[in-house]
């Protein structure tokens, strides 16, 4: 049995993409999975999936660097595991220090990092250019001297094919059985709309609840998720349409499941900075997976899948007027709301799947083992 270790010193244990879809799916095949973690909530199994603590993380970026993937690759070399697949960019310090060890190495990029750089508040333009060149450099020295990429989206698979030819995308679609099909027999009581996710300002949080002052509006907005700054939350709470606000905070996946089922369309306006641009978020097909129509950004990437399956309204994200104008279109034809939400489903089905994604994993895994 081959032994496995996919590392992280960022994200969550229970991250979607890394510990729900791959490591949940990798163990269904017989590998040995451990996730190694650096969150302090200490060790576990769950899903025949080991998962590992090397303890919290540092507070300041230059300690987590030096000190938590530091920890991170002390335990990756006491667990001795055939292949390790690295989950965050900064673990790229240690990609090639464990393929020295005659280790087979994954990196996995769910971003962009050079164009993700720009994106950061702390750093201007200037700073930022230079840091996200410095970057790409290094992202591509490191990745062509490991054994395989695996990216979020197929324009990342793109450049990285011009570094390391076994680069592939595995995109973090639905799993049908967390979506199961529908039931859409209560759709024409749906009074209110939703937005699942992280809330920041380039999310468009901002917009959105404006976008519910105008006095044609009569629809609420779930709102699922924690804002991102208490400064941000403060301000947003100051807003007009903040009384159409339904407040739910952070929900496990089984209340988002029922915000979902409970709301007659998605909203995914997040603002057209240039990491987003080439992006595909997960909220968009888990709306389409949930039978939702979509209101989302006038992104052409999203603009293509979305007219192409007729499940959704684009809208220009800065302009409230807009995003109010699709919301009580939907919400005036449920009916019409309703069709675009199966239509969108079907696509999922046919798709848009973690199945599909998760064979292509498999397929990754098995290559680089033969």
């Amino acid at each position: 049995m081959h032994k496995i270790v996919h590392l992280t010193s960022v994200h969550p244990r229970y991250d979607t993409r890394i510990f729900h879809k791959m490591c949940v799916s990798l163990a269904t095949k017989a590998y040995n999975v451990t996730l190694v973690v650096a969150d302090g909530k200490g060790d576990e199994q769950i899903n025949d999936v080991n998962i590992v603590d090397v303890g919290s993380r540092a507070g300041s970026r230059v300690k987590r660097v030096l000190n938590t993937v530091s920890n991170v690759f002390e335990k990756a070399k006491e667990l001795d595991a055939d292949l390790y697949h690295l989950h965050d960019p900064e673990l790229m310090l240690i990609a090639i220090k464990l393929k020295k060890m005659g280790k087979k190495v994954i990196f996995d990029a769910h971003e962009d990092l050079p164009l993700q750089i720009f994106s950061k508040p702390y750093f201007n333009k200037h700073v930022a250019k230079v840091v996200s060149k410095i970057a790409s450099v290094y992202e591509n020295y490191v990745c062509s001297h490991i054994d395989s990429i695996v990216t979020a989206t197929p324009f990342i698979r793109n450049k990285f094919l011009k570094v390391n030819d076994n680069s592939v995308d595995i995109n973090n679609f639905p799993k049908l059985d967390e979506f199961p099909k529908p039931d859409v027999s209560n759709f024409s009581q749906r009074e209110n709309c939703c937005y699942v996710g992280n809330i920041t300002k380039v999310r468009g949080i901002e917009e959105i609840v404006q976008s519910l002052a105008f006095p044609s509006m009569s629809v609420k907005l779930n709102l699922a998720g924690v804002f991102s700054e208490k400064d941000l939350e403060m301000e947003i709470k100051k807003l007009d349409g903040w009384d159409r606000v339904v407040e739910l905070g952070w929900l496990d996946r089984s209340g988002v499941q029922n915000v979902l089922s409970n709301s007659f369309a998605g909203l995914v306006t997040l603002h057209p900075i240039i990491n987003y641009q080439d992006a595909l978020p997960v909220k968009m097909f888990e709306y389409m997976a949930s039978g939702l129509p979509v209101i989302y950004s006038n992104i052409p990437l999203w603009k293509n899948i979305i007219e192409n399956e007729q499940c959704g309204i684009s809208v220009d994200p800065y302009s409230p007027r807009e995003i109010a104008e699709a919301i009580c279109y939907l919400s005036n034809n449920l009916i019409e709301a309703r069709d675009m939400g199966e239509r969108g489903r079907i696509a999922i089905e046919k798709k848009y799947n973690w199945g599909i994604e998760e064979q292509k994993l498999f397929d990754l895994y098995q290559k680089l083992f033969n």
